[in-house]
């Protein structure tokens, strides 16, 4: 007997159809899976025949063969464990097959029958909508993620609640449809606890308004990460198709949160510097997304930037220009979009004396040399707003709390719905200016529109129609301090 259950392997975060076909003949007993299994895949023989055990339910006798179709399609994970054990109940007649017919399912099975969440449900969801299919069997605690496709996710928390439902023996109602954005309480940290540094406030409000790249340079202790971890707490909320975008993303890596699946905040991602390429941009045996990737639509920063291995710093430099990353390899190519605000802070020498008054910089020019070498001219070419960061004085860490996040925030907000409607356009004069800056300063192509747009962003946190020379005498002011001039 055969019978069939659909469900949906992922590449990359594109969910591709796979036909679970389970046949059952008379012969030896046996279980065989084929269709490019992995080894997790693979080990779904035991937990299925377990599983069909603990729901009190006979597990077919004879020879079976689950094929997972189409057959050159590589599929990995423990999410095809409930598709294969509907399958082999329906192929020996404990289940209804036209049941499956419009029904999708994904999850992983215990031993004792008890379904556990796995990850990419979200994506799964919107490949069966898009196959047209009325409802999709999950775990319960992916219910929620996978209503926020728009179809009808059934929640289910053990094989024989699937099996008595798919016969007609127990309602359960789809889980209701996601109304409030998870994830969108504010950002505990606050720009108000940051003492003095006037103009890195402003150079992060300036980041925040026109999701510019930033750069922050100086010795230890003067906030340089502190100051960066708050530029969470100035960006508005993401947008319905954003947040969805987004929350695809961290559902394929695995990091959505079961009561709120919905990512409404713009995510905040801070690798350490001994990440590996493949933990950065993405890749890796199973090519999974990385932290770029996980930071779409927010921002990655890049604590002690010179720390991080070069090869890791050079391949962000596509994703910073295009705004996806792109994994080949020799079976095909993947796609991961990667839009986001990179953040950087780093010290002025290995040592973290230069820059500081108080202190001195005992590094060797061989070693200062190769600190520099760590960071490539293309890649500093990407940051919009690079600034030193200067120690700060005892009279301002005793100063009452300045402006904090929210007021902040009501000025991005209202600067990102000018620059979207009505963007400021540069004056006869600003114009100018900015030529004569560009020979002056030596700009290169990217620096000179990256100047403009700068520019563009601080007439638009001015309430500015037009660029003028002032906001464009501005932004050259944050493309090359002296303190990072050699850096």
């Amino acid at each position: 007997m055969l019978a069939r259950a659909v469900t949906h392997a992922l590449v990359g975060l594109e969910p591709r159809r796979v036909d679970v076909e389970a046949h059952v003949r008379d012969g030896l007993p046996g279980f065989a899976i084929v269709g490019l299994a992995d080894r997790a895949c693979q080990e779904a023989r035991e937990r299925v025949r377990s599983g069909i055990s603990a729901a009190e339910l006979s597990f077919p006798d004879g020879r079976i063969t689950v094929n997972l179709a189409p057959a050159e399609l590589r599929k990995e994970g423990s999410g095809f464990d409930l598709p294969i054990a509907l399958a082999l109940l329906a192929a020996s007649q404990q289940l209804p097959r036209s049941a499956l017919e419009r029904t999708a399912a994904v999850g992983e099975l215990a031993l004792d029958g008890r379904l556990r969440r796995v990850g990419g449900v979200l994506a799964v969801a919107e490949g069966a909508r898009r196959l047209g299919v009325e409802r999709l069997l999950c775990p319960g605690d992916c219910a929620r993620e996978a209503a926020l496709a728009g179809v009808d996710a059934i929640p289910i928390h053990h094989l024989a609640e699937a099996v008595a439902f798919l016969r007609g023996e127990l309602e359960l109602e789809p889980e209701p449809p996601l109304v409030s954005n998870g994830n969108g309480a504010a950002a505990a940290a606050d720009l108000a606890e940051v003492r003095g540094q006037e103009r890195a406030r402003r150079a992060l409000e300036l980041a925040a308004a026109g999701a510019h790249n930033v750069l922050l340079g100086g010795p230890p202790g003067t906030g340089k990460t502190m100051l960066a971890r708050r530029l969470p707490g100035i960006l508005p909320p993401l947008d319905s198709e954003a947040a969805l975008e987004v929350t695809r993303i961290h559902s394929v890596a695995g990091i959505v949160d079961e009561e709120q699946p919905l990512v409404s905040r713009a995510p905040f991602r801070a690798p350490h510097h001994s990440a590996s390429t493949a933990a950065i941009v993405g890749g890796g045996p199973r090519l999974r997304p990385g932290e770029a990737s996980l930071a779409h639509r927010g921002v990655l920063l890049l604590d002690e930037l010179a720390e991080f291995h070069r090869p890791v710093l050079e391949a962000l430099r596509q994703p910073l220009e295009d705004g996806f990353v792109s994994v080949s390899r020799a079976a095909g190519r993947i796609v991961f979009p990667a839009r986001f605000q990179l953040v950087a802070t780093m010290n002025l020498c290995p040592c973290g004396g230069r820059g500081d008054p108080a202190a001195r910089c005992s590094c060797s020019a061989q070693r200062l040399a190769r600190y520099r070498d760590k960071l490539s001219r293309a890649l500093l070419d990407r940051f919009d707003l690079v600034l030193a960061m200067p120690r700060v004085r005892g009279e301002e860490l005793a100063a009452a709390p300045s402006e904090s996040s929210a007021a902040v925030g009501s000025r991005v907000s209202a600067a990102r719905e000018r620059l979207a409607t009505r963007p400021p356009s540069r004056d006869s004069e600003a114009d100018a200016l900015l030529r004569r800056a560009a020979d002056s300063l030596h700009l290169s192509g990217r620096g000179y529109a990256r100047v403009g747009r700068v520019a563009r962003t601080i007439a638009a946190l001015a309430g500015s129609d037009s660029v003028h020379p002032e906001h464009v005498a501005e932004a050259l002011s944050y493309r090359s301090p002296d303190e990072l001039a050699n850096v």
